[in-house]
């Protein structure tokens, strides 16, 4: 059985130790609050079962008991996942009573939705589906043939406000603090599920907002440059896909997207023309031969697509490139981002893909309806 903060199990990559989600620590908290209150006893630790039904011993931080309510924590650990809550104490709250069902209130630090197309109710504490069948379960699974019907479990997260200026809560609507997540319980190292699911909410959300067309782009800076470039484009429009290009556009189809804009650099844009749909470093590298492909397309000698070949990365391709005057390679490589898109697509979503230099600069850009595909 894996315990909470001695955890043994290995990720991916071997040695990275793996972690539990804020859900699954929400949850266990709650088990063992109720416990604390059914039976007027200060615990150390509790057994529960996390999502992906692994029974796992969580140590607590506290557990206080003043009168009819008690309140036990657990310090989030997610292993050696650089995640913002890492480190986060999750509370949970509970107070027993006679009416049956369990009622999940958000505390201090815990989000409130206050915009629709998230799943999530507007007005109520950001706790994704997953936590609340985890977190509802071990309190009932504790209240099972007892005098106890039912329970009103409150879940905060003292620092969770200020944890959540790391994150991109605020633009989905999730204001004053984290949300409460995790579909399976474990977090892996350096794992993607958190990311992934704001890049699936995001889309949502611009949806709910009627915004016929999205802005995929790969981080911060990217974005920075593409707000400027399509100021028409409402803010929730705008999303940062990272390196899961073939999950944003999948989830566009989904919702039934118009038109997606693509805003990058060289290196991702280039992985993208080899049609990676996932653009990680470690999971894919810029495929030098295909560049000096799309080099020779526009005219380039043989010498400068030997060079090419043996080019260190993206950039370095376009330095030789620039050097040469074929800087129409940022044309053709958007060009072929569009092809490979299009056709992971189905053909279901238009394509527009912007090339921009590291200062912001437009280097190239190609429109769909302006191709033969």
């Amino acid at each position: 059985m894996a315990m909470q903060h001695a955890i043994n199990k290995s990720g991916p990559d071997k040695g990275l130790r793996t972690g539990y989600t804020t859900g699954a620590c929400a949850a266990a908290a709650a088990k063992a609050a109720t416990r604390a209150l059914l039976y007027g006893e200060r615990l150390n630790h509790i057994i529960a079962t996390i999502p992906n039904g692994e029974r796992v011993e969580f140590l607590l931080h506290r557990c206080e008991i003043e009168g009819n309510i008690a309140r036990c924590s657990i310090i989030k650990d997610g292993g050696d996942d650089p995640d913002c809550t890492h480190g986060a104490e999750i509370i949970a709250e509970v107070e027993l009573n006679q009416e049956p069902g369990v009622a999940l209130q958000g505390g201090i630090g815990v989000a409130q939705v206050t915009k629709p197309g998230l799943g999530l109710e507007v007005g109520g504490p950001a706790i994704n589906p997953v936590p609340r069948q985890n977190i509802t379960a071990m309190v009932q699974e504790e209240l099972e043939d007892g005098p106890y019907c039912g329970a009103t479990i409150k879940i905060t997260v003292p620092d969770g406000e200020e944890r959540a200026k790391k994150t991109i809560n605020a633009r989905l609507g999730l204001m004053g603090g984290i949300s409460i997540l995790g579909t399976t319980g474990i977090v892996l190292p350096y794992s993607t599920a958190a990311f992934i699911a704001s890049v699936v909410q995001s889309i949502a959300l611009a949806a709910s907002e009627g915004e016929p067309s999205v802005v995929f782009t790969t981080g911060g800076r990217s974005e920075q440059y593409a707000m400027k470039l399509l100021p028409s484009i409402g803010e929730s429009g705008f999303i940062q896909v990272g390196d899961y290009i073939g999950i944003g556009i999948r989830n566009s189809i989904r919702q039934k997207r118009k038109r997606i804009y693509i805003v990058g650099m060289m290196g991702k844009l280039s992985k993208m023309a080899d049609g990676r749909m996932m653009t990680h470093a470690s999971a894919s590298e810029v495929n030098m031969l295909m560049l000096a492909e799309l080099a020779a397309d526009i005219g380039a000698s043989q010498e400068i697509c030997d060079q090419i070949r043996k080019g260190n990365t993206a950039r370095h391709v376009l330095e030789i490139c620039e050097a040469s005057g074929l800087i129409h390679i940022t044309q053709r490589i958007c060009e072929e981002v569009i092809h490979k898109c299009h056709k992971f697509a189905r053909g279901l979503i238009t394509f527009d893909v912007t090339m921009v230099s590291f200062t912001g600069e437009v280097l190239a850009r190609a429109k769909q309806e302006e191709l033969d595909l």
